[in-house]
């Protein structure tokens, strides 16, 4: 996987592909892996400022994971109407708290304790628009979780291997590698937990024709 998606970096035909209003190099790899064309523009949504505010308001998980989706795909989309744009957020639930991402180590590690030997839910949303209004979403969502029996040495050595990769998604923590070793239970698609609710997405761009049926 890239460490980091360019804006504007073009994969596939450039007759039929579609925007990812996002700089995450984790969804830009699943669509790449698909076979989906695609450019990328991020949206300039502040993330974090949502979730506390929508947070504040009593929100919930799911509520916020969409409107950020939306927000995403509808500010770009309003640039460039002519293009199919698909904007993605995704929320870490814990009981009545949303978790974001760790501003630094030691907040990872805190994540990391908290979420121990409990399970937590994972929800992906995903919104399509164009010609600046939403036309299509869908969500999904995984229920994780950690190990009990996880000691503060090990996290600590997870993180030390792990480095700043961890800062990209709440909960401090990537199955696709060395964190995997973190789980005691995953339950759902491994693409909800890696940010997109996948195969409701190519179902979608079949009926466009962005796909072959």
């Amino acid at each position: 996987m890239t460490d980091k998606i360019q804006s504007d970096l073009t994969v596939g035909s450039a007759n039929k592909k579609i925007v990812l209003a996002s700089a995450s190099p984790t969804r830009a790899f699943l669509l790449k892996a698909a076979g989906v064309p695609y450019i990328v523009k991020p949206s300039r949504v502040d993330e974090e400022e949502f979730k506390i505010s929508m947070g504040t308001d009593g929100a919930s998980a799911v509520e916020i994971a969409e409107v950020l989706a939306e927000a995403k795909a509808i500010s770009v989309s309003q640039k460039i109407p002519d293009k199919i744009v698909l904007g993605a957020d995704q929320v870490l639930a814990f009981r009545d708290t949303i978790f974001n991402k760790p501003v630094n180590r030691n907040d990872a590690l805190k994540q990391l304790q908290k979420l121990r030997g409990h399970e937590h839910e994972l929800i992906s949303y995903a919104v399509i628009a164009e010609a600046g209004r939403r036309i299509w979403h869908a969500s999904s969502n995984a229920k994780l979780t950690i190990r009990a029996d996880v000691t503060d040495e090990f996290l600590n050595e997870y993180l030390d291997v792990a480095n700043a990769d961890i800062l990209n998604g709440p909960g401090a923590y990537k199955v696709e590698s060395l964190g995997v070793q973190l789980f005691s239970d995953i339950s759902g698609s491994h693409y909800t937990i890696l940010g997109l609710p996948l195969l409701a997405l190519l179902d979608f761009l079949r009926v466009r024709g962005i796909l072959m049926i």
